[in-house]
């Protein structure tokens, strides 16, 4: 028998695609073998190049695979790269150095810019919506205008902290009272459509095959 999801899954889904969330591309043609660089300038950028896209450090024979060289090549090149990073030979220092670590080398921002690296960290993390805020605001946004007791019963949670921030973020705003039972209704703002790339609410992907059953849990919710 298969597993029904509980509604706030696809939505958080959804809403999180929205907001920047890779899509998935067709498959490009093979990419050829490379060339070995030519070069010493094309070697140094090559070796480069690898050190900003890895993710982890790259020892020398990892680099020298990647861009077939011997590897006493490679280590020439990286020391060449460490001091033009350090400004050896009059050159400018860079904020970033070419470090070997255990595992290999890797390019750190230099400890003397901690504290604007910090600060930009701390912009970026709070700029972030949690999980339970992408969920709440998704709701908002294909059942508004909604109350607070209806987004909770979607979500089956308390979303009063959440939709503090939401508002404070001015993702969500009161769009008036309900006239059952006077509750504040939400919706979703223009900032909203503005970090979706979207013109209108109606833009959104149909939602019913994704929440089946939903309409009945928001209807007990009125």
């Amino acid at each position: 028998m298969t597993e029904r999801r509980s509604p706030q899954e696809p939505v958080a889904l959804l809403l999180s695609g929205l907001l920047g969330a890779p899509v998935a591309e067709p498959a490009a043609a093979p990419t050829p073998a490379p060339r070995a660089p030519s070069s010493l300038d094309d070697l140094d950028a090559s070796i480069e190049a690898l050190l900003v896209v890895a993710d982890r450090p790259l020892d020398l024979l990892t680099i020298a695979g990647a861009i077939d060289r011997p590897v006493a090549v490679v280590r020439q090149a990286v020391e060449r790269l460490r001091a033009d990073y350090d400004g050896d030979g009059g050159g400018r220092r860079r904020g970033f150095e070419l470090r070997e670590v255990a595992t290999g080398f890797r390019l750190y921002a230099r400890p003397a810019h901690d504290g604007v690296v910090r600060h930009l960290i701390e912009i970026e993390t709070a700029g972030r919506l949690s999980q339970a805020a992408l969920e709440t605001l998704a709701v908002i946004a294909y059942r508004q205008p909604v109350t607070r007791g209806q987004v909770a019963a979607v979500r089956a949670v308390s979303v009063d902290s959440v939709l503090k921030t939401l508002v404070a973020r001015g993702l969500v705003s009161e769009v008036g009272r309900s006239d059952e039972t006077g509750a504040v209704l939400y919706g979703t703002t223009d900032d909203l459509l503005v970090a979706l790339g979207i013109r209108s609410l109606t833009e959104l992907p149909p939602l019913a095959p994704l929440l089946e059953g939903a309409e009945a849990v928001h209807a007990h919710a009125r």
